[in-house]
């Protein structure tokens, strides 16, 4: 989950950088590498194919398993002009089973489905556990199924699985992070998706994803075959449920899951690219989740996220280095003084290419599955 509070915004430089991201926001930019235009009769192309419901599309449950993604753009991805809002049709039904898997084993999960077609249940090909359908969302969690134990995870994280915060979150909530440097919500989607060009037409996951701000988005956008929003909060979950009825979204390339971020429920090396808005810093353990995205990642995915850093107010530093493991500790909460040890992060898990926008408190990063 996403740590949610007012932060005071710093004032910004007055010299603009020349990156358009950074014009937007006026501030320093290390910008993404603009992605060449492909010829339309190659690649990814403009081919618009229509997707179909009913019979041949029955819903999230089954496209939840969606296979090898079609026509994923590479290193001549087409730049965002020449990309139509619609992905080819969904994958044949045998293949897919062939990314999600079993959260304790990694081995793929095999469904169970009724007589309409729904998967009703999964389970692991090789530990036979079974991984319910709650209707809202499937509940891929390692614990899913036990009786008597029960564990609770750290304040930050327990604290986004209550109703009233669930309910809160796109109700004002998550508008105050503005304070603390954040362009806004749509300005924040259109830097995502410069970075993420590369995956377009592809499989992305929404990690911590909350009411599902931006996995609307996403499926709205038309750019992804399938978006997974994934998040440990149940409420959160339900509530992201609620809006996509409430704004008539298709769920044909929508897969909602409750999952442990340092327990994906992916295979390895299956999902073109990972996305986690104002999240890192409420991971229990950013090292672990962040070594399980390079690991659900293909050669080239790529990770975009967006968190808070604390270097603007230099006298506080010191202070800062001392109390941050306490406060780790007692809140769940990580703090991170400078995009360096963001960068440090994702190179020991095998991530490359960091590119970063800063603007106050706030930086949205990206960084590349080495290949």
């Amino acid at each position: 989950m996403s740590c949610r509070a007012w932060i005071p915004l710093r004032p910004l430089p007055t010299s603009l950088p020349s990156h358009p991201m950074a014009a937007a926001l006026g501030t320093a930019t290390t910008a993404p590498a603009a992605a060449p235009t492909v010829p339309r009769g190659c690649g990814y192309g403009r081919r618009r194919v229509a997707v179909r419901r009913g019979r041949d599309a029955p819903a999230r449950r089954l496209l939840l398993h969606a296979g090898a993604s079609p026509a994923v753009a590479g290193p001549d991805a087409p730049d965002e002009a020449a990309v139509e809002p619609l992905v080819e049709a969904a994958a044949p039904e045998t293949s897919k089973l062939s990314k999600l898997a079993c959260p304790i084993c990694y081995y793929p999960l095999t469904s169970s489905g009724d007589q309409s077609g729904d998967a009703s249940s999964l389970e692991c090909s090789t530990c036979k556990k079974v991984y319910p359908n709650k209707q809202d969302y499937w509940d891929l969690t390692v614990a899913v199924g036990s009786t008597e134990y029960s564990e609770s995870m750290p304040a930050a994280t327990e604290f986004f699985r209550t109703p009233l915060v669930s309910f809160l979150y796109e109700r004002g909530w998550r508008q105050n992070f503005i304070w603390g440097g954040f362009p806004g919500l749509e300005r924040e989607f259109e830097m995502a998706k410069t970075y993420l060009n590369p995956t377009i037409g592809g499989t992305i996951v929404d990690a911590s994803c909350g009411s599902g701000l931006f996995s609307r988005l996403f499926v709205k956008s038309g750019l992804y075959y399938l978006v997974v929003a994934l998040d440990f909060s149940e409420n959160m979950l339900k509530q992201c449920n609620e809006y996509v009825k409430q704004e008539n979204i298709s769920d044909e390339r929508l897969a909602l899951v409750r999952a442990d971020i340092s327990r994906l429920p992916f295979v390895s090396g299956s999902i073109d690219a990972v996305h986690a808005g104002a999240a890192i810093h409420c991971w229990p353990s950013p090292a672990c989740a962040v070594a399980e995205i390079s690991r659900v990642l293909r050669p080239g995915g790529v990770f975009v996220a967006s968190t808070f850093v604390a270097d603007v107010i230099p006298p506080a530093i010191p202070i800062l280095e001392i109390g941050r493991p306490y406060i780790s500790q007692v809140t769940g909460n990580n703090i991170f003084l400078s995009e360096v040890e963001l960068e440090d992060l994702c190179k020991a898990c095998g991530l490359v290419n960091f590119k970063f926008v800063r603007s106050g408190f706030y930086i949205m990063f990206s960084t590349t599955k080495a290949s």
